[in-house]
């Protein structure tokens, strides 16, 4: 809590001085479409989409303020299951201006995992990647993520109202592979549990190096980057080498203001430390659909994501995900995901390096209420059933049934404050 309210209390200095946001002309970082089609990195989401933020101007300046706090009880049940209480946390920072036919823009995200989860993550079953150690896998619990998770800087260059190219550098950033990272998508942002998915997709959220440049030409964006391939390591508060040793490219197409699409493929060098002779080719295609009325947001999300090991096994991982948010008072949102996974046991138990196809499916709800200007609150639970196959479902005890029961607040601006 002492986090968060230094966080307001940050943002309210930042905000007091701005100008009031008022109706004027903004445009996304990477050409003139709508602002709100920005997500992570260089990824796009639906131009309709609704998140929540602070925009204020200063001098020609936009700035855009994202953050969330939550507290949260984790009871993971079954043979693997375990309980703690930790929190989830994301502040965001973009400036952004005009010069000309060009734009320059800056952003920062930084979390407090690392002390608020602790090494170890947090438990979430038939979840693995990554390392608490730098010895031993995590499996059956979810990484914290890093203190910087995106230091970025972009600069674009429009030649028309529908053309312009750009060029992106993160230390850490984000390459252009995958949907955007679930923290930002509208689909999955109210959800605590991290996507058991997480590395077919948007792994790379975090990657300390990369370069992207990028054409935009309406509603059509192509990019590829450079970039690390090494999962950030167990020393959560430090900057990783860079190595720009991995590509990757991505096609992302927003027709409406409603759909966003992409299809990308990247390749990346010894992406875990445990098994560093393993590289892996990864394909991914998502598609979002946003519908955004009154002070009412719903998004579903499609997506699919095929990890190549070479040396290893070909795995592919699905997932559906939907969040509907109603008058800033009531939000439901739900998850169902498939994947094949080969690193849910460690040898030398007889099951390591072995393919077992898993499921999961996540139903939530939360109670969200204004109480400090600037914020919204939420009072939530979330349950989830994991779905293990029968070969190994002695070892989770069947098919556990899991909760998560969290506190959440979040940055908004006071007009999208329902006032009770």
């Amino acid at each position: 809590m002492k986090i968060f309210i230094l966080l307001l209390i940050t943002s309210s200095c930042i905000a007091m001085p701005f100008e009031e946001h008022q109706e004027m002309i903004m445009h996304g970082m990477y050409g003139t479409y709508p602002m709100g089609r920005d997500a992570t990195g260089t990824s796009w989401m639906p131009s309709s989409t609704q998140m929540p933020s602070i925009h204020r101007t200063y001098h020609d300046w936009i700035f855009m303020i994202h953050g969330y706090l939550m507290a949260i009880y984790d009871d993971q049940r079954g043979h693997r299951g375990d309980r703690k209480f930790f929190s989830e946390n994301m502040f965001m920072v973009t400036a952004q201006k005009d010069f000309g036919w060009s734009t320059f823009a800056l952003r920062n995200m930084i979390c407090f995992e690392p002390a608020t989860i602790g090494c170890n993550g947090y438990p979430l079953l038939l979840q693995t990647g990554e390392t608490c150690n730098g010895i031993t896998s995590l499996i059956d619990r979810q990484h914290p993520h890093d203190f910087i998770m995106e230091l970025a800087a972009l600069y674009t260059i429009r030649f028309s109202k529908e053309n312009s190219i750009f060029a992106y550098f993160g230390y850490p950033g984000e390459p252009a592979l995958g949907p955007p990272a679930y923290i930002h998508r509208f689909s999955a942002f109210f959800n605590p549990e991290a996507p058991i998915t997480h590395h077919w997709l948007d792994s790379t959220h975090i990657t300390f190096g990369v370069a992207t440049l990028g054409y935009v030409h309406n509603w059509l964006k192509i990019d590829a980057s450079i970039f690390t391939g090494r999962e950030p390591d167990q020393h959560r508060w430090n900057f990783d080498r860079p190595r720009f040793d991995s590509y990757s490219a991505r096609i992302s197409v927003n027709p409406t203001e409603n759909i966003a699409a992409q299809i990308s493929y990247g390749f990346l060098k010894s992406p875990e430390v445990l098994e560093a002779n393993v590289n892996t080719y990864r394909t991914t295609a998502s598609l979002s659909y946003n519908k955004a009325w009154e002070d009412n947001n719903w998004q579903i999300t499609a997506a699919w994501g095929r990890n190549r090991d070479q040396p290893g096994h070909t795995l592919n991982g699905y997932l559906v995900e939907s969040a509907i948010e109603i008058q800033h008072t009531h939000v439901l949102f739900g998850r169902v995901e498939h994947v094949a996974k080969d690193e849910l046991f460690i040898p030398p138990n007889p099951k390591a390096d072995k393919v077992f196809h898993v499921g999961k499916l996540d139903l939530g709800y939360i109670f969200e209420f204004p109480f400090i200007p600037y914020t919204l609150w939420g009072i939530g639970v979330v349950g989830s059933t994991s779905f293990p196959p029968s070969s190994i479902r002695s070892a989770y005890g069947g098919t556990p049934i899991s909760y998560m029961a969290f506190l959440r607040i979040e940055l908004k601006d006071k007009k999208h404050q329902k006032h009770h």
